[in-house]
């Protein structure tokens, strides 16, 4: 008997940790950031968040929805996703990218000051 209430409060502990980790990982960037990232506009349709990182900056782990990046200025980023690939990528000003719902985390290692807009699209049509 004793065995088994052990073994329902190990499964019990377990989950509880489960769901928790995932809710780390789905965090709002705005949230995590706050010195970051700026809520511009925010709607039913769209949100749209300005985000500023220094050369070093990271933005810790924090999800998106589908979304465009309009990138005000270039720099140079490393990406980490949830599942821990990492890509190094460079963009240059007035560049624009798609990106579908995604988990991950960023840093600008580049030497300069990095700004961007952020828009997350809440509805598909």
């Amino acid at each position: 008997m004793a065995k088994s209430i052990r073994f329902g409060v190990t499964c019990a502990a377990t989950m509880f940790a489960l769901v928790c980790a995932g809710a780390v990982f789905a965090q709002d960037m705005v949230k995590v950031a706050p010195k970051n990232s700026k809520v511009l506009l925010d709607n039913d349709q769209v949100r749209v968040i300005e985000v500023s990182l220094k050369p070093g900056d990271t933005l810790p782990m924090h999800s998106h929805p589908a979304n465009v990046v309009y990138f005000i200025t270039g720099g140079k980023t490393k990406t980490t996703t949830s599942e821990g690939k990492v890509t190094e990528t460079e963009h240059k000003a007035g560049e624009a990218i798609w990106s579908e719902p995604i988990t991950h985390s960023n840093q600008n290692t580049g030497a300069a000051p990095e700004r961007a807009l952020v828009v997350e699209l809440k509805t598909a049509k």
